[in-house]
């Protein structure tokens, strides 16, 4: 205890002990909110997608790019086509070649479902090789 009794009077003697009971308290309570706020920490990330410090590769002689608008249109070079259609249009601007790359290149206010949409029609009409392109910052930072 903090204070002990004389038995001889009305004055009250000093413990000099240290109560350590309050601050183990504070430290408890201390470990549970940190315990609880250390996940929610790190769940809010901002992502800025459409710009890369990559060096940009050697574009081949003839891409093809498919554009997706904000709208969430689709465009084929300079044709817009639907996602039903894609994979007709890609064969015959390819000559059904499977192995050619396809450069994707999205609008920032696109919808991250739009595109995962985007890429499963490519993906679906047999066209693996997709390239994503976005803006070049090299040497910009």
């Amino acid at each position: 205890m903090g204070l002990h009794l004389n038995d001889g009077g009305d004055d009250l003697v000093e413990s000099h002990e240290i109560n350590v009971t309050p601050f183990i308290d504070v430290m408890l309570v201390l470990l549970i909110i940190f315990m609880v706020a250390a996940p929610l920490a790190t769940v809010d990330i901002k992502v800025d997608l459409p710009a890369s410090t990559a060096k940009p590769t050697p574009r081949p002689d003839k891409p093809i790019y498919l554009s997706i608008k904000d709208d969430s249109s689709l465009f084929l070079d300079n044709v817009q086509v639907d996602k039903a259609q894609l994979g007709s249009v890609l064969d015959k601007l390819t000559n059904a070649d499977k192995e050619k790359t396809i450069f994707v290149r999205g609008d920032k206010e696109v919808n991250y479902a739009n595109l995962m949409e985007a890429m499963d029609a490519l993906r679906g009409a047999g066209y693996l090789k997709i390239g994503l392109v976005g803006l070049e910052t090299v040497g910009q930072q």
